[in-house]
């Protein structure tokens, strides 16, 4: 069932999505060679509960953490730890979600790690975050699910990237994960119809092979199953009863 939120729920919504951007920002300075994944998320930690809040992921379905740190080819729900230390010439994406005033706020960016990151790379997180921002444009009056992995898919692919299938955006709102899911492939004009007061995360996972995954034996990790690589950015948007679409977690 999909829960449609008001105008003022939606307002009270964006200050959880924008203490997550924040974190985003704040963590920025510290991704950097030589620092600890688990340390980044101390840090990030240590930020949102300053702010009165709570890290959604931390015990979320036994997740051990308050953030996800994602390496290289690990697609998502990466677990930081002491051991894994970032090098130059990495990437990583950082995904966060708060939980203030009992609604959740999720964002996630794929940061660049020092000053040797390969063009190969530096291309992959460009068109990801405009894979965002296209499933992001293709949310107006009238449209459907599949628009928005159309246009996700259609970017992707004629740049010569994949699109992780088995992971999507989803509703959001006082749960973490909520009706509709959001996939990030589809077909024009298929799906349902989208309706002023959903509230939901666009998400892709673009690979630059394969686009399939599998979990690591701690049940949480994916990585590409060539050993790809793969970046992924992500907001929280709100279609609100006039049909403005606001992108809840934008700074």
């Amino acid at each position: 069932m999909i829960i449609l939120k008001s105008d003022f729920e939606i307002a009270e919504m964006k200050m959880s999505c924008q203490l997550a951007a924040s974190t985003l920002d704040m963590i920025e300075k510290h991704v950097k060679p030589g620092i600890s994944t688990l340390e980044l998320n101390d840090i990030c930690h240590d930020f949102i509960v300053s702010a009165g809040a709570i890290p959604a992921p931390l015990n979320y379905k036994g997740f051990p953490k308050s953030i996800c740190t994602s390496v290289n080819e690990v697609v998502c729900h990466g677990i930081p730890n002491s051991k894994q230390i970032l090098k130059d010439g990495d990437i990583i994406n950082i995904d966060v979600t708060t939980i203030l005033n009992g609604y959740h706020g999720d964002t996630s960016k794929t940061f660049l790690v020092g000053s040797n990151v390969s063009l190969e790379k530096r291309k992959l997180v460009d068109v990801t975050r405009d894979c965002l921002n296209a499933g992001i444009s293709a949310v107006s009056p009238g449209c459907r699910l599949g628009d928005i992995g159309y246009a996700i898919e259609s970017l992707a692919n004629s740049c010569g990237y994949s699109v992780v299938k088995d992971f999507v955006g989803h509703g959001i709102g006082r749960g973490f994960h909520e009706d509709p899911q959001i996939s990030h492939v589809g077909q024009k004009g298929k799906g349902i119809r989208l309706d002023p007061g959903m509230v939901f995360t666009i998400e892709p996972m673009i690979n630059a092979g394969d686009w399939r995954i599998k979990i690591l034996k701690d049940g949480w990790t994916a990585i590409t199953l060539d050993h790809s690589i793969s970046a992924q950015f992500e907001h929280t948007i709100a279609i609100k009863s006039d049909w403005t679409v606001e992108i809840l977690t934008q700074k």
